[in-house]
């Protein structure tokens, strides 16, 4: 593709984003239909109780985040706004795990959290890598070694936080039986 076609391709591509992208006062419905759809979603959890109504509520205040960072995503098409739209997707099924472990008691409760805990940290380093791959006016060769990096680090908290669920798991046993337990959680995580 030579210069001219990419300045086409990169012009219509321009004039297409701004076709679609929302007024204020759409940008303001569209606010104000999130906040209706919490509310709606929100009043639908009274007639719960107990541990069920709050996974619910953080169920609702989960889909209103990821719905005001995908609104902002869709207004400016940014890397910034991409990442908090990752997170926010990462937090809210974090928050909704972390609540339904409540219904649990003891170690199953601390494995479940743990659990949680893992794999709101893949979600949160899986978003870092996206990040460093979808990074623009960066010669190739230091894109290439940030994207090694990036990744290198996520592997690396990704191993630490399945460690520490495989650990919690090795504290419901006793004994020899817990010490092959977290002698093989450390062997299978590099720990």
């Amino acid at each position: 593709m030579n210069f001219k076609q990419k300045l086409t391709a990169v012009c219509a591509v321009a004039c297409m984003s701004s076709v679609f992208a929302a007024t204020p006062a759409e940008h303001k419905a569209a606010k104000d239909q999130i906040s209706a759809d919490y509310k709606a979603a929100k009043a639908q959890c009274n007639s719960l109780m107990g541990n069920a109504k709050d996974v619910c509520e953080k169920e609702a205040k989960g889909r209103e985040k990821v719905a005001e960072a995908e609104l902002d995503y869709r207004s400016d098409a940014s890397e910034r706004h991409r990442h908090n739209l990752a997170k926010a997707k990462a937090d809210a099924a974090y928050d909704v795990a972390k609540e339904k472990c409540d219904d649990l008691k003891g170690n199953p409760k601390d494995v479940c959290v743990k659990d949680a805990k893992a794999a709101h940290v893949k979600a949160l380093e899986a978003a870092k890598v996206a990040d460093a791959r979808a990074e623009t006016n960066v010669a190739p060769a230091k894109k290439s070694a940030d994207v090694s990096e990036a990744r290198k680090d996520a592997s690396q908290n990704v191993r630490e936080a399945d460690y520490k669920a495989a650990r919690e798991r090795c504290d419901a046993l006793s004994a020899d039986a817990k010490d092959k337990c977290v002698a093989d959680a450390k062997r299978v995580h590099g720990q």
